[in-house]
């Protein structure tokens, strides 16, 4: 009903125009022409007037044809991705830009794309308008698949987890859903690489998944070679590069941490890390309360639990895995961290205390 009364619309106002085109034609005309008679300065100027009023009756329709079927409309999606279905008939695509609000009228649309020859190479996909466009811009965009998309800056930090990551991509992307993404990364923790990647503004939480994960992959078999010389299993290097990254950022400091944690876990000793309460509690070491320390049902507790967390507590970064797989052996089992990034190590828990005292609790 809706493309019946545009159609109807669209046909009533042409008539109306080439009515009144024949009738001030016949006006125009409807002078004896046989009598041979000079023109008069009053003949002159009716036939002015009479110009006059054609031309302005011309712009005035051609100015209503514009507004109502050329100009772009109001609430024009400038900066929002617009879709073209695939497979989709031309006037269903055509409604489809009219619900979008890309163009006013569908019959309009169908008629120029028609007229120019195109009705069968309209591109399907999603677009990008910087600006709004009118018809004419809109037909000449789709018949030539001009999508307007350029891809995205998006820089992963090392150490975040995948919620974490799922938050900055639906902060950059147009159609990313953070929890979508979460449900297909779900066991993935620590294998999704951190890096600058460049998607473009429509690409799915699927792509993107698989864009980290192929990228990790990639990584791995650079360090390959360290991990098969350091001989312990893949998950368990990726869940300790995981607490190492949190730890320092200084490679040597990556390296001499990783030396201390493993020993750790050698002896039979916690590893006593307040990374992973920032992974299960988002706080950090200050913030831990003494019930929260004893809390054997937390199994991320690595104060009251052994070995490693059940998985990791982020997604670690290349230089934190391979100092994971070439720690620096070292007299020390404690070590702590000031607030300006120096990391400070102690044989003894009594010579850990006096090293807190000194560059922590002053």
């Amino acid at each position: 009903m809706r493309n019946m009364n545009l159609k109807e619309e669209f046909s009533m106002l042409i008539s109306r125009i080439w009515v009144k085109i024949l009738y001030l034609t016949k006006v125009a005309h409807s002078s004896n022409v046989t009598s041979y008679k000079p023109y008069s300065k009053e003949d002159v100027q009716k036939s002015n007037l009479k110009s006059l009023v054609v031309f302005l009756l011309g712009v005035s329709l051609a100015l209503v044809a514009y507004i109502k079927f050329i100009q772009p409309p109001v609430n024009f999606p400038t900066g929002k991705l617009v879709t073209v279905e695939k497979g989709l008939p031309l006037r269903e695509i055509a409604n489809s830009l009219k619900e979008q609000n890309v163009i006013k009228s569908p019959l309009a649309f169908e008629v120029i794309v028609r007229l120019l020859g195109n009705s069968g190479k309209l591109h399907a996909g999603d677009y990008l308008f910087k600006k709004p466009k009118n018809l004419f811009g809109v037909v000449n965009i789709v018949s030539n698949g001009l999508f307007g998309l350029e891809p995205v800056k998006i820089t992963i930090p090392e150490g975040i987890s995948i919620s974490e990551i799922a938050k900055i991509y639906e902060k950059k992307l147009m159609r990313f859903d953070a929890k979508e993404f979460e449900e297909i990364a779900k066991g993935s923790e620590g294998y999704l690489f951190p890096d600058t990647y460049h998607f473009l503004p429509n690409a799915t939480e699927e792509k993107v998944y698989k864009t980290m994960r192929d990228n990790f992959n990639k990584k791995i078999e650079q360090l390959q070679n360290d991990i098969e010389k350091f001989g312990k299993p893949l998950d368990e290097v990726i869940n300790m590069a995981s607490i190492v990254q949190k730890e320092a950022w200084k490679y040597k400091d990556q390296r001499l941490i990783a030396g201390v944690l493993w020993k750790r876990l050698e002896i039979g000793m916690p590893l006593q890390v307040d990374a992973t309460f920032v992974y299960t509690h988002n706080k950090g070491s200050s913030q831990i309360t003494l019930d929260e320390l004893k809390d054997k049902n937390n199994p991320y507790n690595t104060y009251s639990n052994k070995g490693l967390p059940p998985t990791p507590i982020g997604n670690p970064g290349f230089w934190a895995i391979k100092a994971t797989v070439n720690p620096i052996k070292s007299p020390y089992l404690f070590y702590l961290a000031d607030k300006y990034g120096n990391t400070y190590y102690s044989r003894t828990y009594r010579e850990h205390m006096q090293k807190r005292a000194q560059y922590i609790d002053f």
